[in-house]
């Protein structure tokens, strides 16, 4: 196994955390493991989100001169 990491969950985390354990039969620490795995794909597939909002121009590209469709 790789680095250890310990942190501090406040109390509705830890209620979730515990719950979640005793329902699916796994290890809390495997539970976590899984949830930052899932992060972790989520992200990197939707990295473009970040630029939402912030690219400027014409909503059709083309209204563009040499991309008109007419």
């Amino acid at each position: 196994m790789g680095k250890k990491l310990t942190i501090r969950l406040n109390p509705e985390l830890a209620a979730w955390l515990s719950e979640t354990a005793k329902r699916t039969g796994l290890p809390a620490s495997r539970v976590v493991r899984q949830q930052l795995e899932r992060a972790g794909v989520e992200e990197g597939s939707q990295r473009f989100l970040c630029h939402a909002g912030r690219i400027r121009g014409p909503r059709d590209l083309s209204q563009r001169r040499g991309f008109s469709r007419a």
